[in-house]
């Protein structure tokens, strides 16, 4: 059984279609796919029962740094009016983290407390 390779993307297509796109809106946008999948990677999965299912907290570190990181990095260049829920999403996904791991970090060590400081809960 051969599978049909995928069509060829249309580069020129695409980046005039990404050129078209407010920078914020793609540190949004990013930063958005970023808390959606560290949710997940934390058990925090929409159907109840399914958490454990997708729960791997080594993952969930790894993207809840990188949204710190991206949001410390762009706090000057979007608006509190942007900025201000992607802060209050992350330090949501870090006290969800501190609770679901067996030995909590210490304050200033979990994922992402290196841009954001210390989270305590």
């Amino acid at each position: 059984m051969s599978e049909t390779p995928p069509e060829n993307p249309d580069f020129d297509s695409m980046a005039r279609d990404i050129a078209e796109v407010p920078a914020v809106e793609v540190i949004v946008t990013v930063a958005v796919n970023l808390m959606s999948a560290a949710a997940v990677k934390l058990g925090l999965a929409p159907h109840e029962g399914e958490g454990d299912k997708y729960k791997d907290l080594d993952e969930a570190r790894k993207l809840v740094t990188a949204l710190a990181g991206l949001l410390d990095a762009s706090a000057t260049e979007i608006s509190s009016f942007h900025a201000a829920p992607l802060r209050d999403g992350l330090k949501s996904l870090q006290l969800a983290f501190r609770e679901a791991s067996i030995v909590p970090d210490e304050p200033g060590q979990g994922p992402g407390e290196k841009y954001t400081g210390p989270i305590y809960g």
